[in-house]
């Protein structure tokens, strides 16, 4: 093979030397504990399963079955998860992996393999060796399709691994740690903003039965008005023009934004920049939406909200508010929409809205303050989604820039 296949395309400028090539099996011991399910306990040690991983290197303790202590002994007697073990999963997701960082007591189902590095150097530097796009699709050729796609206990050890010294594995192993440190800190303002703005949405609307919020802002204390949706607002479906598949009826010169459900994001607001575009010769044919407009989704996942932030012209999947009895704050509309759209999932089997119809929607009873309140409302939830999308969009940066470096710090 060539040096080049060998050497990774950035590297700290005091390294220069070829990486080794080594199998997998000669670096770990590798093995899983035996194949037999326990019985549930209600105290007891944690036995995992891979749907206890969460976020970039979490295991979820507390939601995870509990074994007896007879039961770990016995099934551990092969192998059992330490400290700067790597869990693998072999089941379901294949390729996921965990660098154990705890000195916790617990198991992990045969579902995983527990590669025992003893917590060398390569040990950090396995785990992002792991992630990499281009180990994965090596992994990818050796996984068994069936009833269940896994791989292998023997294709795991003989994976090729090209392996830097130990200054450079620990280097390597330091930068992304930090990175993911980075990652984590953004994930964790961002789902305790989450948390906080579910809570106040919870609290500063009016309950079921009651016409008041239980917090308000200072200086508000009149009972808010009830009112049926089809008698407070005027709404309509978007359309398309016909035929759907034809080109001349989508971009060219003149164009402009021809909105669908993928184009509604989840914090209140559109895709920067849709996949359509409807042509001049179509717009005549379809609903024209101003900025500042307040959407649902009425397909796919139903009960999206957002308030447009450009002219834009709207599918027939989605609806559209196109005037109030009286004066309405566009953000509030917005947030009392997507509270009202939250309760109906709820109270739907499964907690899914199939469809909903215009009459339906028309007899929904909704409850507005002055537009004082309102503005005041609306402003708030608007100020803690600037500040959980300023959080995700670093958290999608990093993960970006995570990504890059895995492909061109590794081999």
């Amino acid at each position: 093979m060539s040096v080049e296949k060998y050497v990774p395309q950035i590297r700290f400028k005091e390294f220069s030397r070829e990486w080794d090539k080594m199998l997998l099996g000669s670096l770990c011991l590798i093995g899983d504990i035996d194949h037999r399910m326990p019985e549930s306990k209600k105290t007891g040690i944690p036995y995992l399963m891979t749907g206890d991983f969460y976020g970039i290197n979490g295991l979820d303790f507390n939601s995870a079955k509990l074994i007896s202590m007879d039961d770990y002994e016995q099934l551990s007697k092969k192998i059992k998860p330490e400290l700067g073990d790597i869990l693998f999963a072999r089941y379901a997701s294949v390729g996921a992996v965990r660098y154990v960082e705890t000195d916790t007591k617990f198991l992990i189902s045969y579902s995983c393999a527990i590669m025992k590095t003893n917590n060398t150097t390569y040990g950090k530097y396995l785990f992002y060796f792991f992630q990499t796009e281009r180990t994965q699709g090596q992994l990818e050729l050796d996984i068994n399709t069936g009833s269940q796609r896994n791989i292998g206990i023997d294709s795991l050890k003989s994976l090729l691994v090209a392996l830097p010294k130990p200054a450079e594995q620990t280097r390597i192993g330091n930068t992304f740690q930090k990175l993911d440190s980075l990652i984590n800190q953004h994930q964790q303002k961002h789902d305790k903003l989450s948390s906080i703005k579910k809570a106040m949405l919870g609290n500063m609307f009016p309950k079921k039965g009651e016409t008041t919020p239980e917090i308000r802002f200072k200086g508000f204390r009149e009972v808010w008005e009830e009112k049926a949706l089809g008698d407070y607002t005027i709404f309509r479906r978007g359309s398309f023009p016909q035929p759907y598949g034809n080109k001349e009826w989508y971009g060219g010169e003149g164009s402009m934004p021809f909105v669908q459900v993928v184009d509604v994001s989840k914090e209140l607001s559109l895709v920067e920049d849709t996949k359509q575009k409807i042509s001049l010769k179509a717009q005549p044919l379809s609903v024209f939406v101003p900025k500042g407009s307040v959407v649902v989704t009425l397909q796919g996942t139903i009960g999206r909200v957002a308030v447009t932030q450009y002219d834009s012209f709207f599918d027939r999947t989605i609806l559209i508010f196109q005037s109030f009895s009286k004066n309405t704050d566009s953000y509030f509309w917005a947030y009392t929409i997507q509270n009202k759209f939250d309760l109906e999932k709820k109270r739907a089997p499964g907690g899914t809205i199939k469809t909903i119809t215009k009459d339906a929607l028309s007899s929904f009873e909704v409850l507005i303050p002055s537009i004082e309140e309102q503005t005041k409302i609306g402003n708030y939830f608007q100020k803690l989604d600037a500040l959980i999308n300023q959080h995700q969009q670093q958290i999608t940066k990093l993960n970006n820039v995570k990504q890059a470096c895995l492909s061109k710090m590794f081999v």
